[in-house]
């Protein structure tokens, strides 16, 4: 089995996480190790993907830990290298610019990983192993994964032991709080990211009051963290803070999602520009567009956006900073958005 899944997971097929991409294979570590797989994710922060047949003890969590350690030191020249020799010559930038079509930026590179464990099922002592791991702000989950013959074709079963959104925020905090001499506690204000002018239009977000994402789980997941009154500030990537606003309520797929028009309450998707992709990935769980409602307090026009020099900024949709940057960022804006704090 081990073979196969190694294989799925290469051909982008396998771990669960259509949004990675797989950039090492069986690459050796320090004291005689070897990982099974490295792959790199939207926002450049790394998964070691570690693959073991039948039951996962206890040990596996251990050794598993023990080359997250191995792949915390990767600089960005040796992720280079271990790209190289695994794509047969290829370039790490090219290839991250090609699949998630943004630039490899070094400063991005492995500032947080996650640690994904893939097995047929799991002893109960693991299960508490990781689940108090993860509890405990390690970016870690296993994924649950057989497969099954029928003739000539294959099927394969897979469900994760955690929420996988659980594990991408606490590595999406890791990163956001970049060190542990830099983290300060979270002040409560919600980092989003309003990103791809291509799937989605930041002028409907204000006249209808939503935010939204997706594509892919990795961008939508993060969604999940928010719940009614709290408060957001929305960034659009390379381009600047747009909005501050109160959440409305929870995270609600396309297919439901309905919005205030002139004409009455309609589905978003029957009005929105982007609609039609809306709609035809809405019977897709992973690639479906998900919104939350927000109350706007003051926007601005992406003309209009706020930029300086040393504002915090990062890929994931949602995140709760933990580092002095997002202190100053929110700070700073404050003095632009004057209504920031009116009728909570």
């Amino acid at each position: 089995m081990k073979t196969s899944l190694t294989s799925r997971c290469i051909n982008q097929r396998g771990a669960g996480q259509d949004q990675w991409m797989i950039i090492g294979h069986q690459e050796n570590t320090l004291d005689k190790g070897r990982i099974d797989l490295l792959a790199i994710a939207p926002d450049a922060s790394l998964i070691l993907i570690e693959l073991k047949r039948d039951r996962t003890p206890r040990e596996v969590v251990a050794q598993a830990l023990d080359y997250a350690s191995w792949v915390d030191d990767l600089t960005a020249d040796r992720l280079s290298q271990i790209y190289e020799k695994f794509s047969g010559g290829g370039n790490l930038g090219d290839a991250f610019k090609q699949r998630f079509n943004t630039e490899l930026e070094e400063e991005s590179i492995n500032q947080s990983h996650q640690i994904i464990i893939v097995a047929a099922e799991l002893d109960p002592s693991t299960e508490r192993i990781v689940d108090y791991l993860s509890k405990n702000g390690i970016s870690i989950n296993v994924l649950f994964f057989k497969v099954f013959q029928h003739g000539d074709e294959q099927f394969l079963s897979r469900a994760w032991l955690l929420d996988p959104s659980e594990t991408q925020t606490n590595a999406a905090q890791a990163t956001a709080g970049t060190s542990a001499q830099s983290k300060e506690p979270w002040n409560g204000e919600f980092y989003v990211s309003f990103g791809d002018s291509n799937s989605r239009n930041w002028e409907e977000a204000r006249r209808y009051g939503f935010i939204s994402a997706g594509g892919g789980s990795w961008y939508s997941q993060t969604l999940k963290q928010l719940q009614p009154g709290q408060r957001v500030w929305v960034n659009i990537p390379k381009t600047g803070y747009v909005g501050v606003g109160i959440v409305q309520s929870a995270v609600e797929p396309a297919s439901s999602f309905t919005i205030n028009t002139e004409a009455g309450e309609k589905l978003a998707m029957d009005v929105l520009k982007h609609g039609d992709l809306y709609r035809d990935n809405s019977g897709d769980p992973d690639k479906s567009e998900y919104f939350v409602s927000v109350k706007w307090l003051q926007t601005l026009s992406e003309q209009d956006a706020v930029n300086e020099l040393g504002f915090f900024g990062n890929q994931n949709t949602v995140c709760k900073p933990t580092t002095p940057k997002w202190r100053h960022t929110v700070e700073r804006l404050k003095n632009y958005f004057i209504n920031w704090n009116t009728n909570e």
